[in-house]
């Protein structure tokens, strides 16, 4: 009887244990700001990929790559393993692609290309990611060796590279991505950069088609029923893959940017467009067939990027690969 007395009271006392822990638990989540989501959406998690919403094993290193993207560079090679692909504008009013990997690696990515200013402080969202590039304007060299990024360029993994003797450079310096990893051991892994996954928004416009317009260059999206994805056209062509088939994501998304002239130049002369991705804007979204529009928001250079609705919501992606047009913003 006595033994039955003493298991009860140490009964209650784990009892009382388990529910402060509880509580303590709820509490923090209170002070960090957390808040429910709205039913169906998919916040990122240790099992899920912050950039797609698909399943991951793990946290994996980022891999940043910067990708030609004038006629002669394409076709392009591994953009299908891209969790990313984002498309800004360049000298000339052309425009060149950076490549987000991290869920999946592809054996062989490129035509690699150089960096831009804007990209150091548009990759600060990603923590410390690897860039690949194929070099800078030789003021700007400085700067990317104190910014936050694993510099793996030719000059500091030249046996991640090679040259494609079927291409005529520059559109020909490829690089395997593991090899650039293997060169960036610090990189940092994957993490919430502000993007949210789940079931589309009640609104929308139905929408089959949508191009953005830089000044020499073109970006369309085509909605295809039956594959249920957005094939991608540049400059008037589909969008293709070395490997086969069109490139086209779930998801397309206009983030409207000012576009404004950085303190660098080519070799001829003509200023490098500076893309501002810190502050805020207008932003489309493409899914399932319609356009929602809403607004983007990235507070600070280390913070990452949200999308919502008119009204303040979660603009919610579709699960899978995700396009950014860095647009210039009308007017």
């Amino acid at each position: 009887m006595a033994g039955g007395r003493h298991w009860s009271r140490w009964a209650a006392i784990l009892a009382v244990v388990v529910i402060a822990a509880a509580l303590m638990v709820s509490h923090r989540g209170r002070d960090r700001g957390a808040s429910p989501l709205p039913s169906g959406t998919t916040s990122p998690t240790a099992a899920t990929s912050p950039f797609t919403g698909l399943p991951q094993r793990a946290p994996s290193p980022v891999l940043a790559v910067k990708i030609d993207n004038v006629a002669a560079a394409r076709p392009h090679t591994g953009l299908t393993k891209a969790d990313l692909v984002y498309v800004e504008e360049v000298e000339s009013g052309l425009s060149r692609i950076l490549a987000v990997f991290s869920s999946h690696l592809p054996p062989r990515v490129g035509p690699v290309r150089s960096a831009r200013e804007s990209d150091l402080e548009f990759l600060r969202q990603f923590g410390r990611p690897a860039l690949a590039y194929s070099g800078a304007q030789s003021k700007l060299l400085p700067v990317i060796a104190h910014a936050a990024v694993d510099d793996v360029s030719p000059a500091h993994a030249p046996q991640a590279y090679t040259r494609d003797s079927a291409r005529q450079a520059p559109h020909n310096l490829y690089a395997a991505p593991a090899k650039l990893l293997a060169a960036a051991p610090s990189a940092s892994t994957s993490h919430d950069i502000g993007f949210r996954f789940g079931p589309a928004p009640a609104s929308g416009t139905p929408t089959t088609d949508k191009t953005v317009r830089f000044p020499s260059a073109r970006v369309a999206s085509h909605w295809s029923a039956q594959q249920s994805r957005w094939l991608v056209s540049f400059d008037g062509r589909p969008e293709t893959a070395t490997e086969g088939g069109q490139l086209g994501p779930p998801t397309v998304v206009i983030q409207y940017v000012t576009v404004r002239a950085s303190g660098y130049h080519d070799r001829w002369g003509n200023s490098s467009p500076y893309s501002e991705t810190v502050g805020s804007g207008r932003a489309v979204v493409l899914r399932g067939g319609r356009a929602y529009d809403g607004n983007w928001s990235r507070p600070s250079a280390t913070g990452g990027t949200t999308f919502t609705t008119t009204n303040g919501q979660p603009l919610r992606f579709a699960q899978g690969q995700v396009w950014v047009v860095l647009a210039p913003k009308p007017g």
